[in-house]
């Protein structure tokens, strides 16, 4: 059907009622939006009031804002109702820190509960209502991502529409619909052009000269630039500038360069032309406007107090920051001209001048400042020649004769000792108080003459402990202080010499504290220990002796001078230590452990002959005492007297009749020097008076060495009567029985032991070997678990069963049941390098990081990793490393055969031959192989060289 002719129906306009409505009373146009009501100029009568405080209040709540309390920001001194009127007193201001106190408290309680609250609150609406910053975060990440050929291609967001947009201004449109303003530099710069000037300076000339040429340069330079209109109507052409200014600087090298080839003289440098500019110093904006701040600063302050020398120096020393010498010259010479006697103005002056000027300089200075110590020695260093310099300090000397610094720098220049002997008699004689100039005096004159001079200096300052010290050297030094008795070495002569010393230092050490002027007892040991570093060992000891005592109390004497030798010996001051020692030994002679650590330290640091000296003195003192005997015994069996060492222990039985130690020491050395039948004859005399486990154990020992084993088995049937628990007995009447391949009877002593002696770990592992060793493996690792069902938690039953199945079950076996271990000692260091070597090559490296996190001093993982890097042989990372494991643990011996087998492989014969010499010195002990080599029967008697080579080669 056809709408033509239909007539559409319009609907009436609706109106509202509220249009009509007048406006509440308390309406404010705008008032949603934030207005207030206002009243204008055009007002006039009875204008309407603002809104009340509730009105807005209310408006505010809607909007959703804080309604401010009316009362918070209230004046406790304005209080309204009950209270209007009164006075806020210090009570008031109690009682409101008080309620403040409780409401903090109130607060405190849920607090951490409110805010996780809140902070969960606010992650809701964060995630509910995102920031658009927050959603487009990972795509602003991705534009890390573009590379420039992606940023170039995307288009101008100004292109987009396709459109022009025109401007009123004086505009130029390109190509792409932009247009480019004139800059207002570049219209200013054109109409300057043209500007007539009726004078020019020097700086103007040269620029106009420069711009001249760069004008002419340019005509010739064709260039299809940007051309801008000036204000004159010109053109200029930026572009040809530019290209002009570099063919300028290239003629200027280019010519600069033939002058130099030529050999003509110039004075541009080709080579340190660009240089030169580089290194040039620009300063920013904001350092020049710090400079000129400081600067007005300073002139403010030298024109307010031009009395003020410090103002003067620093203004200069602006003016040299700012590299404006000429003008930091002006202000400090105008300096000397204000502040006349400051040297300090005078001192700044000559640095900031040549040496020329500076020397005229100061001689005005000391026209004004005679006495400036500083300003004679600064024009002495400027003379070039000795001799000025000598003429400036005696000049010096007759302003100022009581300048210690002046009569040191006069004598100083002295070739002559004579002529500096006779001026510091001349220099103590001015100045008597000096010490430093008596002790120098000293040391110029002759023994004799010293003498003298130093007890005319004690009687001048009878308080300096200097003096003292210095009396005490040359006692020690000088040769006639013993007569004519000639010595036969150094530590006779110093032995003699060493009363003479001590009491001058005594009597030394008196006088001052009758003259109060006594040095606290830890400067003493300094002034000890810097006696001995000058090479003066009686003095340092002199004076420990005499001061030690000083500030300690009676009760702790003992402590606090084994720690005085402790730290002096860490420190490398044997001597101190010494005397330390010394005066110990004195005081405390009837303690053995005195004396045992005083015998250790001569070993240390002594001769063999000190160490006896001292021992021999200890056993007097403490005959009872028998470490002292043994150790006295040793040192002489050490040193090759083995009738000295059996004297001394036959002494120390006369004191000791039954002591173990010297039966088995008087017994070892019967052994070591062949007499068997002595030390036979000796352990059967200690059976019958001591009468111990270990003597028994040595006893059938010795037997055992000698071939006697029927006679070994009845000695340890009879000690095994008497010490049924001690484990070593049924260790060596097991190894007997299974050396004569009785395995019966040793399977019976082993299965005695272990059930006498439950705990001892090695009868389970030399039981669990036996068996191995009868080809029985069921039962071998069965004693192994029993034993760890006495022993749980031990490393060593640990180590013995994975190696059990390593030999007899494979490889995986081994490491499932090293897994097992591990678990339960997750810290032993034998597992842990056992653990290394078990994994695959890609994987040991991590391992042994591993085991070095859990177990870094123990040489056993510490010569693991050597052997890794010496797998791959990295040769100085694995010697460091096998060093390493020395130090952390020189007494475990295998550390010292892997050591040896490295060397022989990839080492010299010197480093081989240095490795056995410090295994020798170490004399060590423990490790399953060192100790399996050692106690094998087969070694005995064999030195420790020969040890660590069987060592060596048993290694794998």
């Amino acid at each position: 059907m056809s709408n033509v002719g239909t007539v559409k129906h319009i609907p009436k306009e609706t109106r509202y009622n509220f249009l009509q409505m007048g406006a509440p009373a308390s309406y404010v146009a705008g008032l949603g939006r934030g207005a207030s009501g206002f009243t204008t100029r055009s007002d006039i009568g009875p204008a309407r009031e603002g809104p009340s405080a509730e009105a807005i209040a209310e408006a505010m709540a809607k909007r959703g804002e804080e309604v401010p309390d009316p009362d918070a920001l209230q004046d406790p001194d304005d209080e309204r109702n009950l209270f209007a009127g009164t006075v806020y007193e210090a009570d008031d201001e109690e009682a409101d820190m008080i309620w403040e106190s409780v409401d903090q408290r109130m607060d405190a309680r849920r607090r951490a509960k409110r805010e996780a609250s809140e902070a969960e609150i606010a992650a809701k609406e964060r995630a509910m209502n995102p920031k658009l910053q927050t959603q487009f975060a990972d795509l602003k990440r991705s534009l890390s991502g573009l590379n420039d050929a992606d940023w170039n291609a995307i288009p101008e967001a100004g292109n987009l529409t396709g459109k022009r947009r025109k401007h009123n201004l004086r505009l130029e449109e390109n190509q792409n619909g932009r247009s480019y303003a004139v800059s207002d530099t570049v219209l200013a710069d054109a109409a300057s052009r043209n500007v007539i000037l009726g004078e020019l300076d020097a700086a103007q000339q040269e620029v106009s000269l420069n711009s001249l040429y760069t004008r002419r340069q340019t005509e010739h330079i064709q260039n299809g630039g940007y051309e801008t209109p000036a204000g004159d109507g010109t053109m200029t052409d930026f572009v040809s500038i530019g290209n002009a200014r570099d063919k300028v600087l290239s003629l200027r090298l280019d010519q600069a360069s033939k002058d130099a080839t030529n050999g003509s003289s110039t004075s541009v440098d080709p080579r340190g032309y660009m240089t030169a500019l580089n290194s040039q110093i620009i300063q920013t904006d904001a350092q020049i406007g710090d400079i000129k701040q400081a600067r007005q600063l300073l002139q403010n302050l030298i024109q307010s107090n031009p009395k003020h020398a410090p103002g003067w120096i620093a203004a200069a020393s602006l003016e040299v920051h700012a590299k404006k010498m000429v003008q930091a010259r002006k202000i400090i010479a105008e300096g000397c001209e204000k502040c006349p006697k400051s040297e300090d103005v005078w001192f700044h002056a000559a640095e900031l001048n040549t040496p020329e000027n500076a020397k005229v300089i100061l001689g005005k200075a000391v026209q004004h400042v005679p006495q400036s110590v500083k300003i004679w020695l600064k024009a002495a260093s400027l003379e070039t020649d000795t001799t000025a310099k000598k003429r400036v300090l005696r000049k010096a000397l007759e302003f100022i004769p009581n300048s210690v610094r002046l009569w040191k720098e006069t004598v100083n220049l002295e070739d002559d000792p004579e002529d500096a002997r006779i001026l510091l008699t001349r220099a103590v004689e001015v100045i008597p108080t000096s010490v430093e100039l008596w002790l120098t005096l000293a040391r110029l004159e002759t023994p004799e003459n010293a003498r003298k001079v130093l007890n005319s200096a004690r009687a001048r300052i009878p308080t300096s402990h200097e003096i003292y010290i210095a009396a005490g050297r040359l006692a020690e030094q000088s040769p006639s202080a013993v007569g004519d008795v000639k010595f036969e070495d150094d530590a006779a002569r110093r032995q003699a010499l060493a009363p003479q010393v001590d009491k001058l230092m005594a009597g030394a050490v008196a006088r001052l504290t009758k003259a109060q002027a006594i040095l606290p007892r830890e400067q003493w040991l300094q002034e000890a220990e810097r006696c001995e570093t000058e090479g003066s060992p009686l003095t340092a000891q002199a004076i420990v002796k005499a001061t030690i005592h000083l500030e300690v109390e009676e009760e702790d004497r003992r402590t606090v001078w084994l720690e005085d030798a402790d730290r002096a010996e860490k420190g490398g001051f044997y001597e101190v230590a010494r005397a330390c020692f010394v005066v110990l030994l004195e005081t405390f002679p009837k303690s053995p452990s005195v004396w045992r650590t005083a015998a250790e330290f001569e070993k240390k640091h002594g001769t063999p002959e000190a160490v006896q000296e001292i021992l021999a003195k200890g056993v007097e003192h403490c005959p009872h005492a028998e470490v002292l005997w043994l150790m006295a015994a040793k040192e002489l069996w050490v040193g090759g007297n083995v009738k000295g060492a059996q004297e001394v222990l036959a002494r120390a039985f006369q004191q000791n009749e039954d002591s173990e130690s010297i039966f088995l020491a008087a017994a070892k050395i019967a052994v070591e020097t062949g007499e068997t039948e002595a030390a036979q004859q000796i352990l059967q005399k200690a059976r019958a008076q001591a009468d111990t486990d270990r003597i028994w154990m040595k006893s059938a020992v010795l037997e055992r060495q000698l071939g006697k084993l029927d006679e070994a088995l009845v000695t340890l049937e009879q000690a095994i009567a008497k010490y049924p628990h001690f484990d070593k007995l049924h260790m060596i009447r097991g190894q007997i029985y299974s050396d004569r391949n009785e395995v019966v009877n040793a399977r019976n002593a082993y299965a005695q032991g272990c059930k006498a002696c439950p705990k001892s770990i090695p009868l389970w592992i030399l039981s669990s070997r036996l068996e191995e060793k009868a080809g029985v493996i069921i039962k071998a690792r069965a004693l192994l678990e029993k034993g760890r069902l006495y022993n749980p938690k031990n490393d060593e039953l640990w180590a013995a069963s994975v190696r059990m199945e390593e030999r007899t079950g494979g490889p995986q076996q081994a490491k499932t049941l090293l897994a097992r271990a591990m678990q339960e000692c997750p810290t032993s260091p034998t597992l842990l390098a056992m653990g290394i070597f078990m994994e695959n090559p890609q994987q040991r490296k991590s391992r042994s990081v591993d085991a070095l996190k859990k177990a870094p001093d123990h040489a056993v993982v510490i010569v693991a990793v050597a052997r890794l890097f010496w797998g791959e042989r990295k040769i100085e990372k694995t010697r460091q490393w096998m060093q390493n494991a020395i130090t952390a643990d020189s007494d475990w011996g295998d550390a010292w055969g892997w050591w040896l087998k490295f060397e022989r492989q990839h080492g010299e014969k010197e480093r081989q031959e240095a490795v056995i010499s410090a295994c020798e010195k170490a004399a060590p002990h423990h490790g399953p192989t060192w100790q399996s080599v050692s106690k094998d029967l087969a070694n005995v008697g064999k030195s420790t060289r020969e040890i660590l080579e069987l060592v060596a080669d048993r290694l794998e």
